[in-house]
C-alpha cells in the first residue's frame, strides 16, 4: 500500500506531495486539471513494479518503467511528459514497508528512462486502472489495436484491463470479503456478466443478453465483478479509478461506495478521480461513520493543490460550491 507520492514538473502538475495515504484516497478538480494524469503516473510505476523480477522476466525496472510511460501516455517522446517550461521531472513513491522508487528525466529523454532506483522486490500482486469508459464492448477492437497493430489509441489502461478480464473465473472458496462484494454487485446489476467463447455476455436469472445490447453501468460494474471473481485482484493490490461515476445511476454509485470501502478493508488501496458531488458526499459519510481516514487531493486553479481528509468533512471545492449554488437558486426560485 502506497504512503506517500511526490511529483514535480510532470504533465500539467507542478509540485505534489501527497502523505499519509490511506485504504482509499480521492483526487478531485476542473477539467484539465492533472486528475486523470496523477492516477496514469501512479499506475504506470506500481505496475512497472510489479512486472520487473516476476517469473523468468529479466526485464530492468527502468526498462519497464521506460515501456509503461511510453504506452500508457502514447507521447512521441518522454520528455514530451515533462511540464512546460521545465528541464525534467522528479516522481517518487514510498509504501507502508519503507521501499521507495525515485524516477527523474529530463528534456533530452526520448524513449529510455535511465535515473531510476528502487528497493521495492518482487511480487506476484496485480493492481489495475479502471478507466471511465467501459471496455467490454471494445474487447476485440482494443486488442487488434494493441496486440495486432500497435498503434496508439487505447492506451496501457485499457490492454492491461483486456488481458485482467480474460482470466477464467475461478472456483472455490474466495475471500469472504471479495464474495461479499460480488454478491452487492450482482445485486445493482440484476445479474452477471461472463466470457463465454470469447464472446461477453449478459445474464439474468435464465436470460442471456450479448454485451452490446446492455447499458453501459451494467458493463461498468461488471468489470469490477470479474477482477474479483477470475481472483486478479487480490488484498494488497491497487485499483485506480477513473470517474466511477460514468454511466451509473446515483444510487448505483452510492452502493458501488459502499463496496469500495468493504473492499478497502480488506487491504486493496483505491485511488479515485471524480467530479461527482454523490462519490464526495457517499466517501465523506463513510469515513465519518467508520472514524477511517480518506485523503482527498484537491486541484485549484488559483490555489494549487490542497490536501485535505474527508473525515474532518467536505472542504471547500468547486464541485460543493455548485451544489450549493444550485440548491440556492432552487430556493430563490421557490419564492418568486
Amino acid at each position: 500500500m502506497l504512503s506517500k507520492v511526490q511529483i514535480k514538473d510532470f504533465g500539467p502538475m507542478d509540485s505534489i506531495l501527497w502523505e499519509n495515504l490511506s485504504g482509499i484516497n480521492l483526487v478531485i478538480g476542473n477539467n484539465a486539471s492533472g486528475k486523470t494524469y496523477l492516477l496514469k503516473i501512479l499506475y504506470a510505476l506500481v505496475k512497472s513494479i510489479e512486472l520487473t523480477g516476476r517469473g523468468d522476466s529479466q526485464t530492468r525496472i527502468d526498462t519497464n518503467i521506460s515501456e509503461k510511460l511510453y504506452w500508457t501516455f502514447q507521447v512521441p517522446k518522454l520528455s514530451d511528459l515533462i511540464k512546460k517550461g521545465s528541464n525534467g521531472t522528479e516522481i517518487r513513491m514510498d509504501d507502508h514497508d519503507a521501499h521507495e522508487l525515485k524516477v527523474q528525466f529530463g528534456a533530452s529523454t526520448e524513449k529510455q528512462i535511465s535515473n531510476v532506483s528502487s528497493t521495492f522486490q518482487p511480487t506476484q500482486t496485480n493492481s489495475i486502472f479502471l478507466p471511465a469508459k467501459e471496455v467490454l464492448s471494445l474487447f476485440k477492437i482494443i486488442k487488434k489495436s494493441r496486440e495486432v497493430d500497435q498503434v496508439f489509441g487505447f492506451d496501457d489502461t485499457y490492454l492491461d484491463l483486456v488481458r485482467a478480464l480474460e482470466i477464467a473465473t475461478q472456483q472455490g472458496k474466495n475471500y469472504t470479503e471479495f464474495a461479499e462484494s460480488r454478491r452487492l454487485l450482482a445485486d445493482i446489476i440484476n445479474g452477471r456478466v461472463s466470457l463465454e467463447s470469447n464472446e461477453w455476455i449478459y445474464k439474468q436469472a435464465n436470460l442471456k443478453y450479448p454485451i452490446q445490447a446492455v447499458a453501459e453501468g451494467i458493463k461498468k460494474v461488471s468489470i469490477l465483478d470479474t477482477l474479483l471473481g477470475n481472483r486478479y485482484l487480490t488484498p494488497s493490490s491497487i485499483v485506480f479509478i477513473d470517474e466511477p461515476e460514468s454511466a451509473l445511476h446515483p444510487e448505483a454509485l452510492t452502493k458501488f461506495m459502499d463496496i469500495v470501502y468493504l473492499l478497502s478493508n480488506t487491504g486493496i488501496q483505491f485511488f479515485i478521480a471524480t467530479h461527482s458531488y454523490f462519490v464526495l458526499k457517499k466517501l465523506m459519510l463513510l469515513a465519518k461513520k467508520h472514524k477511517a481516514s480518506v485523503p482527498l487531493l484537491s486541484f485549484h486553479k488559483t490555489d494549487g493543490v490542497r490536501y485535505e481528509d474527508l473525515m474532518h468533512g467536505l472542504p471547500e471545492n468547486p464541485i460543493v460550491q455548485e451544489s450549493i449554488r444550485l440548491y440556492e437558486e432552487e430556493v430563490e426560485l421557490s419564492f418568486q
